[in-house]
């Protein structure tokens, strides 16, 4: 087996959708069914997980600053495939590696934040208001 793909997205609440995937090495040769077997049971029952605490990029429909009430936090797994291409984790980790990550997440729980709020900006990068 090789590379694994890891697809996600970011749906908002009037269903507008944007697809993302990492790609993770896989030197274990670990199956596409037990990966999507093990990251349904670490995720919520509807597969959603919060992105920046799996450090894996957030592809939300908004620009910072321009979310809408339709807006949320919250990333949806949509499975994974046998890659062909390189890995191209951005912290060169395993699929072991990243299922254990997203683990110990999912045990820590899930922490929500407001994307309308000044908080998710200071979390993120942006610029505080009079800095």
């Amino acid at each position: 087996m090789g590379n694994i793909k890891f697809n996600y997205m970011y749906r908002d609440a009037g269903n507008y959708k944007k697809f993302a995937s990492v790609v993770f090495s896989n030197p274990e040769l670990l199956t596409l069914q037990s990966v999507a077997m093990r990251l349904a049971n670490i995720f919520s029952e509807e597969g959603l997980f919060v992105a920046h605490q799996i450090r894996v990029p957030e592809v939300f429909l908004y620009a910072r600053g321009n979310a809408t009430s339709d807006d949320h936090c919250f990333h949806e797994f949509d499975g994974v495939e046998e890659a062909l291409e390189a890995a191209s984790d951005q912290h060169s980790r395993s699929i072991s590696e990243f299922l254990a990550e997203a683990r110990t997440e999912a045990r820590r729980g899930w922490i929500p934040f407001d994307p309308h709020e000044a908080m998710f900006q200071r979390v993120h990068g942006a610029p505080q208001a009079g800095t």
